[in-house]
């Protein structure tokens, strides 16, 4: 293989990779946006609880009740997934999301197993997308 044509393969690669870092932070970004302005407005249906198991029921309820809980996680998602979407603040965006896309997994996994697959799914996009940013998270994680 000569050195030209190694070159544009590596450059190839490169241009694929940074498109597939675009189109996921994109699509993160709308799906944290879309569900963290439903917790506001309320346009896509509820599941139904009988649907769902009694646990991720109870859960819900708990955080709920705490009458903040909800907003709280809904507000972090809804600006998280705006600056996703506008290629800004990137790794905080991702940093807040972080314990957001930890409990969703955990959720489905203990309480609701019947989303195991799509929790999957958004923690591969965000250990993608945090790997595609690991050079900013570098200093945050010296001693």
């Amino acid at each position: 293989m000569s050195t030209a044509t190694a070159t544009q393969t590596q450059t190839r690669k490169f241009a694929l990779g940074r498109y597939a870092t675009v189109v996921t932070r994109v699509l993160t970004g709308l799906l944290f946006a879309t569900t963290g302005l439903n917790g506001f407005l309320m346009f896509m249906p509820a599941p139904d609880p009988s649907t769902m198991a009694p646990g991720g029921v109870a859960f819900n309820v708990a955080l709920y009740e705490t009458g903040y809980m909800l907003q709280l996680t809904c507000g972090v998602q809804l600006v998280a997934g705006l600056l996703l979407v506008a290629g800004r603040f990137v790794p905080l965006a991702l940093a807040l999301l972080a314990p957001v896309i930890v409990n969703i997994f955990l959720f489905h996994v203990f309480l609701e197993p019947s989303g195991t697959a799509m929790a999957l799914v958004v923690v591969a996009a965000e250990i993608g997308l945090a790997w595609a940013y690991r050079d900013k998270f570098r200093p945050m994680l010296k001693a």
